[in-house]
């Protein structure tokens, strides 16, 4: 049997918990030949852009992201090469100068609002998560989120979620859910699926020790 990298997807919404299932199934095998790659980390580089145009970007829609480099990264580490893993930066719109060294593991984690979205991620994918959220509890988590962390305004945060976010949801990533091989209702508040997650992880482990 070839020794290939185990990929497993999770999707969601803005504010869903994806982070959070991600995180701890990570932190339950820390350690051990498993990481995580964001899709966050894959915004297309803008450095061509006048400032004002990077402004504009709407980082919910499909063609933000470079998925190209990221399918590339993924295709390496499927045979064990490492990558240099791209860095954005939010305060300039654009990416970073900075890269990341990240050396192959045996499972890799891809975590992203919109993984499920293109039929080249999918096909890379052995299990596809989606962690499904009511709005409600999505909004509010965003709100907590975008005031504490990152200084925003309650107007500017509820005028994005309505102009850009919910929109953006409701036409590319919800209709992703249909590709999940396993839904999460409530993300990381889901002990049981986190469990049985975790349960299987292990079992992958277990197998690629063997090889």
């Amino acid at each position: 049997m070839e020794r290939k990298p185990v990929v497993i997807g999770v999707a969601g919404g803005s504010g869903s918990g994806k982070t959070s299932v991600t995180k701890a199934l990570y932190e339950n095998f820390k350690g051990h030949s498993i990481m995580m790659i964001e899709q966050d980390y894959y915004y297309k580089d803008q450095s061509d852009l006048p400032l004002e145009e990077r402004l504009k970007t709407n980082y919910d829609h499909p063609l933000a992201f470079d998925n190209d480099l990221l399918i590339e990264h993924l295709n390496q580490l499927l045979r064990y090469e490492p990558i240099e893993k791209p860095v954005y930066d939010y305060t300039i719109h654009t990416r970073s100068n900075e890269v990341v060294h990240v050396e192959p593991k045996d499972v890799i984690i891809l975590e992203g609002i919109l993984i499920l979205e293109d039929e080249r991620l999918r096909e890379l994918m052995d299990i596809k998560l989606y962690v499904d959220t009511d709005a409600d509890l999505r909004i509010i988590r965003r709100l907590l989120r975008d005031i504490k962390e990152r200084g925003r305004s309650m107007d500017s945060v509820i005028e994005q979620y309505v102009n850009v976010v919910r929109p953006m949801h409701n036409q590319f990533i919800e209709p992703t859910k249909r590709y999940a091989d396993i839904i999460i209702p409530e993300g990381g508040h889901n002990r049981v699926a986190i469990d049985l997650m975790v349960t299987k992880i292990q079992t992958i482990l277990e197998q690629k020790s063997f090889l």
